[in-house]
């Protein structure tokens, strides 16, 4: 996520703390780098003016110049700038506590929109309380209501569909099933078009008047730049929306549309997709934000993925078994399939301060798929007590896992090695953070 605009801004920074001292010169230099840095980027030309002015203002002061530790204060002046460029402080969600709160959700077709709508359901759900309804009011796209009927189906989320009718009657008949069977949010999955047209827009503003919903949420895919924030523009002058969600995170390196989004349309980023799954979903703060360009991490959102994630009864159990060095395969397994849930492996660094964005720590997915499947090819005794797997049952494990004997070994050989460097843990030496990496990095 960002990291074209997080290595060039990277770069900036570590000419600037080679510097030791600042001057004026080198302080507008450093400046300069930004401002090329933030329109190779694909920044709007009016944000990164904006954004520079601030920053050129605040580092020039006797603050930063006169510090003991001016690189340091001259850093902060850009990460408070990049804070406040993308809205200062989160935004709320208009659910209210008693009644149906409605969200109407818009955007382009292909933008993820629809996809977003579960994603936002489980995250009201989970957060508010509030049993959520997707209602499927897009009937121009082929199996659009399909799509959205095997994605709640998939997260346990309800769907409202009717067929041959208006998107605004669709969506008034599912306010009264909302009503009449208890739901207390309901989602509205508008229909989306290629480009914004006068038809689809006068649909939406049909369906706003009779609707009347708490939130209109602007879904854009991030990765399209200047592009999502022209589409915002335009759906914001004739909707007047609330809030922005911006999708497909994880593929936009550049940055252009998280930091212009908000300044150009002067409504606040809500929520970001990072992902396929349905987890992959994010409130959005700019100050967490902010630090992740800068590399500072993300220790905040990295907690509560954990939070979220980690059985807490299973943590202490795990930890008395490393203190006693009585840990087995059963629970590597375990602690495999409670990282998986927290996201990639590449999303959960970037949160970790401290380790950068070109760092040479990589971490094939599909090998914690492969040693998943060689475990789950052991038979409970083998698990418990690894040692036992000879060169006969190595070879049944590894056609039944369809893998080969070198990737069971290479396996084993790792959870040894793991093994030796929890027995010093348990004795209070060692560093917990190595594990994973020591694993996953055996040749």
């Amino acid at each position: 996520m960002l990291t074209t605009l997080t290595q060039k801004l990277a770069g900036v920074f570590k000419k600037v703390r080679g510097w030791g001292s600042l001057s004026e010169a080198n302080i507008k230099e450093g400046i300069r780098d930004i401002r090329l840095t933030l329109l190779e980027a694909d920044v709007s030309y009016k944000v990164v003016k904006l954004f520079i002015e601030r920053v050129t203002e605040e580092a020039m002061g006797e603050k930063v110049l006169k510090s003991l530790t001016p690189s340091q204060q001259f850093i902060k002046v850009v990460h408070d700038s990049l804070v406040e460029l993308l809205g200062g402080v989160p935004a709320d969600l208009g659910i209210k506590s008693g009644g149906i709160s409605v969200i109407m959700v818009v955007g382009l077709q292909g933008s993820g929109k629809t996809t977003t709508c579960t994603k936002l359901a489980r995250w009201v759900e989970t957060n508010y309380s509030k049993k959520p309804l997707v209602v499927a009011a897009d009937p121009y796209r082929p199996a659009a209501a399909e799509q959205l009927a095997l994605l709640g189906g998939k997260s346990g989320i309800a769907v409202f569909r009717k067929e041959n009718a208006r998107p605004p009657e669709i969506c008034m008949e599912a306010l009264r099933y909302a009503r009449e069977n208890s739901f207390g949010t309901v989602i509205i999955d508008t229909a989306g078009r290629l480009e914004i047209d006068e038809t689809m827009m006068n649909e939406l503003v049909e369906i706003k008047k009779r609707i009347n919903p708490q939130e209109i949420l602007l879904v854009a895919d991030a990765a399209t730049g200047q592009v999502a924030v022209t589409v915002a523009q335009g759906f914001h002058e004739r909707l007047g929306i609330t809030g922005i969600i911006l999708s497909r995170m994880d593929s936009d390196a550049r940055g252009g549309a998280a930091l212009s989004m908000s300044y150009i349309t002067g409504k606040t980023v809500s929520f970001i997709g990072t992902g396929e799954k349905t987890e992959d979903f994010e409130r959005f703060y700019p100050d967490r934000i902010a630090s992740r360009i800068l590399e500072m991490g993300d220790v905040v959102t990295l907690v509560e993925k954990v939070q979220q994630e980690v059985d807490v009864e299973k943590a202490k159990k795990l930890e008395k078994k490393i203190k006693k060095a009585t840990f087995d395969l059963n629970d590597f397994l375990d602690q495999l399939k409670q990282l998986k849930k927290m996201g990639p492996l590449e999303n959960i660094l970037e949160l970790i301060p401290g380790v950068p964005k070109k760092a040479n720590i990589q971490f094939d997915e599909q090998e914690l798929v492969k040693t998943e499947a060689i475990i789950n090819s052991m038979t409970p005794k083998e698990r418990e007590h690894y040692k036992i797997i000879n060169g006969s049952r190595r070879k049944r494990i590894a056609l039944g896992s369809g893998t080969n004997v070198y990737d069971v070994n290479r396996l084993l050989n790792s959870f040894s090695q793991m093994k030796k460097m929890m027995k010093k843990m348990g004795k209070g030496g060692g560093r917990r953070g190595n594990m994973l990496s020591s694993f996953m990095n055996q040749p």
